[in-house]
């Protein structure tokens, strides 16, 4: 911290004064002043003004100010000592307010100062006051529990859970400035939610610091304009994200960190859970609140909510969110800033639900506000198609049949929760003509302008048509519904794998009986999908525990700090050791169109189960990297047999083409992918192949053959060939690649340019590295940095930040990239001038700034890594540092 000092000389000699110093104030850092609470409330007024910065420039003074603020308290129920009051029911709900120049702590009073720096900026925009000061005096605390089980029969874990992570509210956790920190980041979200819609992951990160006495040591540094990067000034910087970030880690040696961002996970759950009658349970009043909360801080200005965080209002997410409101306990025109009025307003104003994609369709239908009859047929004959059909659920991408198994159980058995009132009350108010009067059929295709991303073809609707009007007749009459009845005794069957298989983390439950030990092993595992933040209570897909420590532990090693950070790195080791899959998929498992896992890693943990390439390749990469440390510093090396079990899964998924899809080998025909029935999504019909688990595998591999050139020595070598191959084949017209699972041409040029340059490729004797390269260079920012909006990825098309904005993740991936790439021996000022931009962001503690939403899925849906924003800037500092000439 800093501190201001007043009418000091201090100890120097050449110092005199003619008034022993009155009026004198300096500035003094000290690196032990301030308590953790202290130092947050600091960096959330840096961050707020970083936010603001184009709105409000000069600084409101904040630091000195919180050294002596006073404070002012809420009574109740309290008659005073005034002889001239007097009550007949002893003063029950008096409510008075008075000035106390000696309650509160430091810590309390700058929380205040700073809401009402806050307020005085916005003043403006929000002109109600958020009622602070009352309720920072009673708030309580969220906290995170790393490799719990919990004490539900049942659940369970095949490695004792190590990797899971998951939230309790806990009345009697947190100190009252803890909480008020907590209170004022939640507030200085919901004001700046329009600036920056992904959360800072403040609650976790504040307990995690708090819990192990961090307190950055190392004097943070800054380069100017005219000044050079220095060997020493990028090792502080390296250093103090280093040691920051280690302090973040978990006790099973993973890094957690959010991991959302849609807007369509969160509202089916809760309309699951009151369908069953299990909400009050899973979901009680502190859930219920902080769930609201996220809804409030994520809907648009024009009142509807987007696909994603980021998103333009759409029809689909915007009745879903509606519906939870109501289900939580908001009236039709409750919420904060009106948000039912203005969520209802939106969808009324575009003909009311009616024209709800097929997924709304569904949803509705299953809750009581869609008929049946107004969803294209999703029959569960599809289950029972041989397998020489060409359109068989095995040739299916993972995802698409994961997700279409329970919807066509629910569709055959025309499953309806009960009819409430409050279901009553809402075909009133989501329909523009009476419930009861609508012609469902004609419905079957409407799909809102502002939902539609993938277009049905003709063909497709035409095969809808069909089974709508000559195949679901039949199915549902005698005899032919004695087939539909094996239908859907197939489809749970899989459901049941499914579930098993993946300790009932997988597809969300369909209908069980809401009292049988199936469904409360899905109850079980809601709370491994729940992520808390200052914005509320989100949804993950199931957490990337595993893909964020692999790179992270990646970052951690290229800053060559072993002798510093040798306890964090053992941890992280274990743990990717202890989160590879041991076996196989059970029993038949070709049999329920499941692919090899044994050896695999997983995106979150070992309990999940589902290989995925890229994350095994980045698993296979630690591994070998830590195999040549020494023991006695990350412990000890995985077995041979289990790397080679590794490579034999990536050696499995490679297509004829020499790329690799992400989780089961692909091969089905392309022309499959017109049957594609979401209008949200496109390429989700079969498996595709991905630049990105192309490059990785080939690092993977290419470090293994150094390592253990005997093994599949041709297999490999082979391999790598094809894979190169594959990626120069996919270039962009303009030198980037595609990337499918980060924003966008920046994410996927970086992974292409590090795979081809892995094996022995350079910008002199490879084309595609030089136009890569050029196409970087070319997009570089006027401050040095990259940044890149998340339209490119719909859009198919690079689209530069509005504002020729940075963003520093953009920008170590686009530093990486070229420092693969060799362009240390062309031209360093690229590399500079990057570089500087991300060593001036470092903030105080170490820590970066949060900024856009840099992950993404199926092209049109954006996904939030919240790790991403430290592990990124510290790795590419760190290969700047290795890997450029510094003086």
């Amino acid at each position: 911290m800093w501190r201001l000092k007043v009418a000091d000389g201090g100890s120097d000699p050449y110092i005199y004064s003619i008034n022993n110093f009155v009026g004198r104030q300096i500035w003094e850092f000290d690196p032990h002043y301030g308590t953790p609470e202290e130092r947050a409330v600091v960096e959330t007024a840096r961050e707020n003004f970083w936010r603001n910065r184009y709105m409000v420039k000069p600084s409101s003074d904040i630091l000195w100010r919180m050294q002596g603020y006073k404070m002012w308290r809420l009574k109740v129920a309290d008659g005073g000592s005034d002889p001239y009051i007097y009550s007949i029911n002893n003063f029950v709900g008096r409510q008075i307010w008075e000035f106390d120049p000696h309650y509160g702590t430091p810590e309390e009073r700058a929380v205040v100062e700073t809401a009402r720096e806050n307020f005085w900026r916005n003043r403006y925009m929000v002109k109600p006051s958020s009622d602070i000061l009352w309720r920072m005096q009673g708030y309580k605390m969220w906290r995170l529990k790393v490799a719990d089980g919990g004490s539900d029969p049942y659940i369970y874990s095949i490695n004792n859970f190590v990797g899971r992570q998951i939230w309790e509210f806990d009345p009697h956790y947190g100190t009252p400035e803890e909480r008020a920190v907590v209170e004022t980041a939640r507030e200085n979200f919901w004001r700046n939610r329009y600036m920056v819609k992904p959360s800072s992951d403040i609650l976790w990160r504040m307990q995690f610091l708090r819990e192990k006495n961090f307190k950055q040591t190392i004097q943070q540094v800054k380069v100017g304009d005219d000044e050079e990067i220095t060997y020493e000034t990028t090792t502080t910087v390296v250093r103090r994200g280093a040691h920051f970030f280690s302090a973040l880690q978990a006790s099973d040696g993973h890094w957690p960190g959010e991991h959302s961002g849609p807007l369509y996970f969160l509202p089916p759950l809760v309309m699951c859970l009151y369908i069953t009658g299990h909400l009050d349970t899973v979901f009680p009043g502190e859930y219920r609140k902080e769930i609201l909360r996220y809804l409030y801080c994520h809907q648009n200005e024009d009142g509807g909510w987007g696909f994603h965080i980021e998103g333009h209002s759409i029809m689909f997410c915007t009745t879903l969110s509606y519906i939870c409101m109501r289900i939580l306990g908001e009236g039709p025109d409750g919420g904060r800033d009106n948000s039912c009025t203005r969520g209802r307003k939106w969808i009324r104003d575009r003909g009311g639900v009616t024209s709800i994609p097929s997924w709304g369709k569904t949803w509705l239908s299953i809750f009581g506000l869609f008929d049946w009859s107004g969803s294209n047929p999703m029959p569960p004959e599809f289950w029972l198609f041989p397998s020489f059909l060409p359109m068989h659920p095995a040739k299916m991408w993972c995802y698409c049949r994961l997700v279409y198994m329970p919807m066509s159980y629910l569709y055959g058995k025309r499953f309806i929760g009960p009819i409430t009132p409050l279901v009553l009350e809402l075909r009133e108010e989501l329909f523009l003509q009476p419930y009861n009067e609508i012609n469902w059929k004609k419905l079957r295709h409407l799909c809102a302008k502002e939902d539609l991303y993938y277009p049905h073809p003709l063909l497709q609707d035409l095969m809808w048509d069909s089974l709508y009007i000559c195949t679901e007749p039949l199915l549902t009459r005698w005899p032919f519904n004695k087939l539909r009845q094996k239908a859907l005794e197939v489809t749970m069957k899989h459901i049941h794998y499914e579930d098993e298989n993946s300790r009932y983390i997988t597809i969300a439950s369909v209908e069980k009986d809401p009292n049988g030990d199936y469904f409360k092993k899905h109850l079980a595992r809601i709370p491994d999908y729940i992520w808390v933040g200052e914005d509320g209570i989100k949804m993950q897909s199931f957490g990337s525990q595993q893909w964020d420590t692999g790179f992270a532990l990646q970052a951690l090693l290229a800053c060559n700090m072993t002798d510093e950070i040798g306890p964090t790195l053992k941890k992280g080791h274990e743990f990717v050791k202890e989160s590879q899959v041991k076996d196989n998929p059970s029993g038949d498992f070709k049999s329920m169109y499941r692919h090899i896992s044994k050896g695999s890693w997983t995106f979150s943990d070992q309990d999940h189960s589902w290989q995925v390439s890229d994350c095994t390749a980045e698993g296979l990469k630690c591994c070998l990297l830590f195999s040549v440390i020494p023991p006695e510093i990350v412990g000890t090396k995985m077995e041979p047999e289990r790397l080679y079990d590794s490579v034999n899964i990536l050696l499995s998924l490679q297509s004829e083409n020499g790329g690799l899809p992400a989780w089961e080998p692909a091969g089905a025909s392309e022309w499959l992918e017109m049957l594609n029935p979401t209008e949200l999504f496109a390429d989700t019909i079969i498996e595709h192949e991905y630049v990105e688990c192309t490059a990785a595998a080939i690092q993977a591999l290419v470090l293994f053959k150094r390592l253990y050139p005997v093994h599949r020595k041709e297999e490999i070598e082979n391999f790598i060939t094809n894979a190169a191959r594959f990626i120069e084949d996919i270039q962009m017209p303009d030198g980037s690649w595609y990337g499918n699972w980060g924003v966008c041409f920046t994410y996927g040029s970086w992974f292409a340019l590090g795979g081809l340059a892995a094996t022995g490729k350079t910008y002199h004797n490879c084309s595609a590295i030089r136009r890569g390269v050029e196409f970087l260079l070319s997009s570089q920012r006027n401050d040095g940095g990259w940044g890149e909006s998340y339209v490119s990825c719909p859009d198919k098309k690079y689209t530069p930040l509005e504002g020729n904005r940075s963003n520093l993740v953009h920008t170590a991936w686009a530093l990486m990239g070229l420092i693969s790439s060799g362009q240390a021996e062309r031209d360093m000022t690229p590399l500079h001038r990057a570089a500087k931009l991300l060593i001036n962001s470092q903030m105080e503690d170490g820590d970066f700034p949060q900024q856009e939403i840099t992950g993404v899925f199926l092209k049109n849906c954006m996904l939030h890594y919240a790790a991403y924003r430290n592990i990124y800037p510290l790795w590419a500092l760190a290969e700047y540092r290795r890997r450029v000439p510094l003086p």
